[in-house]
């Protein structure tokens, strides 16, 4: 599932008419980079989820025949306002999501191994394993800590969630329908014992700001 439904605050005005996910970077528009590299990966079906600007992406995107893939679309409404935010996303999704599933922001860009996340196994007890990275100078605190390969309370040893993680649909069938954030359901999972993740120490970009947009096309237009 690739999360494309936010308003994209911090880009405005590039946002005001164009979604977030179809900015272009490095010469094609944002979300191409994931199918892309899902569709490399052997991926074959994504679910996109929808809001501001929502029809745009889907009437650029189709039905994911250019890329081999099948995409499928959960609309949340037809403005930001409307959008569930990433935990309620989910919940509304659950229906066209496998029992297991690869969770996608679609504003950062990266080099992680979608194949090896995909076939990860996770251990009895663990509901999600996320991807961690190094702390960015906008999130200088981070956001988990991990003994091991498990997650723990935050400490001052914190990494940053990269936004990519894999996930088992049990963790949010209990939840009920309607607008929610994903950071508290992880955090009341964590402090259950249930949170898996592992150190990503290869490339991640948050393109999240213009500043941030910048710096991804410059780093993808010197790839040769």
């Amino acid at each position: 599932m690739i999360l494309a439904a936010g308003r994209g605050e911090r880009l405005r005005p590039l946002t005001d008419h164009t979604p977030k996910p179809l900015i272009e970077v490095g010469g094609k528009p944002l979300i191409e980079h994931h199918l892309e590299r899902l569709a490399a990966a052997g991926i074959t079906r994504v679910v996109i989820n929808l809001a501001h600007l929502g029809e745009q992406i889907r009437q650029h995107l189709g039905a994911g025949e250019r890329w081999g893939l099948t995409i499928e679309y959960s609309e949340e409404g037809s403005c930001a306002e409307e959008a569930l935010e990433t935990a309620g996303g989910i919940r509304q999704a659950l229906d066209r999501l496998g029992s297991r599933f690869l969770l996608i922001n679609g504003d950062v860009l990266s080099d992680i191994d979608y194949a090896a996340l995909a076939g990860r196994d996770l251990p009895i007890g663990c509901r999600f394993h996320l991807v961690l990275v190094d702390n960015p100078a906008h999130n200088p605190s981070g956001d988990f800590a991990l003994d091991d390969d498990r997650l723990i309370e935050a400490s001052n040893e914190a990494l940053t969630y990269a936004g990519i993680g894999l996930f088992n649909t049990a963790l949010f069938t209990d939840l009920p329908p309607g607008r929610r954030a994903l950071g508290p359901v992880l955090r009341e999972a964590i402090a259950l014992g249930q949170g898996c993740a592992h150190h990503h120490r290869g490339e991640w970009l948050d393109v999240g700001t213009p500043d941030r947009l910048a710096e991804a096309d410059r780093r993808l237009n010197a790839k040769p």
